[in-house]
């Protein structure tokens, strides 16, 4: 186990000791930024359709108050019961209330990265209160008390092998055997008792719409309608950026959402809920958890347009590189990065730094969110409080120094070029960080000053 402490650098290191896994895991991620990348070139439309999800979202942010006023409204005439919760404590609170109104101690869930922020798992635990996690990779991480590294592949750092001996530990499964569709089978059985069994389920929300107060589930397993329509009690747990203004606006983001996510045409299960079934208590938990605070700093509100695809992860060469552990937070990844130093800002000052800015991320949001200016904001943002590493601070104003005086700028260079030539053992060591997981180039025979200064005729 790591330190509750550890950094993204020190996490990652972790994570790159294997470097087999880090090579798949790697391969397989940007394989899913291909299949997103095919899928979007089907559509002429795409980056009209990437534009109106963006100003759909914008107005949702200029006038959030309204649409969830409206939502509400809306929704308790469906007769859908309505809590509001201002932080990850309330909300579970919010939760465990309603299992004791009702007096149960066991519960499914399906994937909510809502309830993962609010850590309602641990909480529920804690109160002696049994959940079963039914997405198949949540359910994975859950056996191996882990929490999931992505937001869509809650179990992508895990191999085939490892999960077939797992599932021989925990669902009694033949020792060896890591056939995917066996080991699915498997799960199939062991969650049906659940489903069957368990009065309550909690869903999260992929979409709600202000003007008909109904509620959107994507899935590609089926494992939240069964949950839902199963129980007798389904609570659905949705942050409030969640909304949309009118129904219709709903085709713009199912177009968007699984071709960005996986590059599938559509979600296997897109499930509406706009009312309770006969002799079913329905709850919808809208959570704030530090929402309204981000949609007040300017530089950082166009994050609450984030419509969880992880299409951001997928391209990522840093994530697909140290893996989502090493953010340590619920949500991974380069969004992950600008919406945790929200919660706070001291705990989480090291993921904004966690980016190369090569704007990747936000070549691929599907609405549009300007992700990696917003991480180089939080470094300035992290840096003028204090938070970023001494060593980094003081390395960045020599460097500062250096590059705008020409002069030294030039002296160093022929500096670290006679040192990488003559006594290369003074850069290539454990102490420079640079040199871990990297081969220094060799050094050039000339600088482009130089080479300018000769050929610029």
């Amino acid at each position: 186990m790591s330190s509750p402490n550890a950094t993204h650098p020190q996490l990652s290191t972790i994570f790159n000791k294997d470097e087999a896994r880090v090579d798949w895991h790697d391969e397989t991620l940007w394989w899913i930024r291909q299949k997103r990348d095919k899928a979007a070139w089907t559509i002429p439309e795409w980056e009209q359709l990437r534009e109106t999800a963006s100003a759909i979202k914008n107005n949702v942010l200029s006038n959030l108050h309204e649409y969830l006023l409206e939502f509400e409204e809306k929704a308790k005439e469906n007769g859908i019961i309505v809590h509001w919760a201002a932080d990850g404590k309330e909300h579970n609170e919010i939760i465990h209330s309603i299992l004791k109104e009702n007096k149960v101690s066991q519960i499914v869930k399906s994937k909510s990265m809502l309830t993962e922020e609010c850590g309602l798992n641990e909480y529920l635990a804690k109160n002696n209160i049994d959940v079963v996690d039914t997405d198949l990779g949540e359910r994975i991480v859950q056996l191996a008390n882990e929490h999931p590294s992505h937001i869509v592949l809650p179990c992508i750092h895990w191999k085939k092998e490892e999960i077939g001996e797992l599932f021989h530990q925990h669902l009694n499964t033949p020792k060896g055997n890591a056939d995917p569709q066996f080991l699915t089978n498997a799960a199939r059985i062991h969650l049906r008792e659940k489903f069957l069994t368990r009065r309550i389920a909690i869903t999260g929300v992929n979409f709600a719409v202000a003007e008909t107060g109904e509620f959107v589930v994507c899935t590609n397993e089926g494992n939240a309608d069964m949950g839902a329509h199963l129980a007798d009690v389904h609570i659905a747990c949705m942050g409030i950026e969640k909304i949309i203004p009118q129904r219709k606006h709903l085709s713009v983001f199912l177009r968007l959402l699984a071709r960005s996510a996986t590059g599938q045409p559509i979600t296997t299960y897109s499930s509406h809920f706009k009312k309770p079934n006969t002799n079913q208590k329905l709850h919808v938990v809208l959570v704030d958890n530090g929402r309204t605070v981000q949609l007040g700093r300017e530089s950082f509100r166009n994050s609450l347009k984030c419509i969880r695809c992880a299409a951001c992860f997928n391209t990522c060469p840093v994530y697909r590189r140290s893996g989502g552990h090493s953010y340590h937070t619920a949500i991974a990844g380069p969004i992950g990065a600008i919406l945790a130093p929200n919660l706070d800002m001291k705990k989480y000052a090291d993921l904004p730094f966690a980016s190369t800015l090569c704007g990747s991320c936000s070549n691929v949001c599907p609405v549009k969110i300007d992700i990696h200016n917003q991480l180089y904001q939080w470094r300035q943002e992290i840096t003028k409080e204090g938070y970023s590493p001494k060593t980094k601070t003081a390395a960045m104003k020599v460097m500062a120094a250096t590059l705008s005086k020409p002069g030294l700028f030039n002296i160093g260079g022929k500096m670290a070029r006679w040192v990488i030539r003559y006594m290369p053992f003074v850069v290539n060591n454990r102490l420079n960080p640079w040199y871990k997981q990297r081969d220094l180039p060799a050094p050039p025979k000339q600088s482009f000053t130089e080479w300018y200064k000769k050929n610029r005729k």
